[in-house]
Formats: structure tokens, C-alpha cells, sequence
């Protein structure tokens, strides 16, 4: 059977092929690159974190102290609380569903 490809469908399909080869090489070489990029990046997010739980365990004292002053508030004025509880609770529902 005879193929009906012009010269330029053989072009193209050589063109095609060249660009295939010359994708494939600059994968390899991005794969190549990425690498000290990703462990950076993860050197950078360990520093991160390990500044956070220093600044964190420095301020758990007073976040206790706070936490056990709301504590008591609650528990002298337990219908506050739960006006203030069920106040959150709808804030936080708004906005769920309001992203919907």
C-alpha cells in the first residue's frame, strides 16, 4: 500500500523525535539538579522546625499559666463558658461551610 505522508509529515515526525531525545536529556538533567535542591530544602525545613519547638518549649510556662486561668474562669462562670464554646463553634462551622 502506498503511503500518502508529504515530505513534510516525515519532517515533522523527525522534528517530533529530535524534541522527544532533547526532553529526555534535560530530565535527566533537572533529576541531576533537584537533588541538592530538595536536600537543601529539607536542611532549611529541620533548622525551621527545630527554631519553632526552642521558641515554643521557652513560652510553654506561660501558655500553662494562661491556660490555667481560663480554667478557673470557666469553672466560676460555666454559662459563660458555654455561651463562649457554643460562639466558636458556630464561627468554625460558618466557615467551613461558607468555603463550600
Amino acid at each position: 500500500m502506498v503511503s500518502f505522508s508529504t515530505l513534510s509529515d516525515v519532517d515533522l515526525e523527525k522534528q517530533v523525535a529530535t524534541l522527544s531525545k532533547e526532553l529526555a536529556a534535560l530530565r535527566k538533567v533537572v533529576a541531576k539538579r533537584s537533588g541538592p535542591y530538595y536536600e537543601d530544602g529539607r536542611d532549611a525545613a529541620s533548622d525551621y522546625y527545630a527554631q519553632l519547638a526552642d521558641r515554643i518549649s521557652d513560652a510553654m510556662p506561660a501558655i500553662r499559666k494562661q491556660g490555667r486561668a481560663i480554667e478557673k474562669t470557666a469553672r466560676d462562670h460555666p454559662a459563660t463558658a458555654a455561651a463562649v464554646g457554643l460562639v466558636v463553634v458556630g464561627l468554625v462551622a460558618s466557615l467551613l461551610l461558607s468555603r463550600r
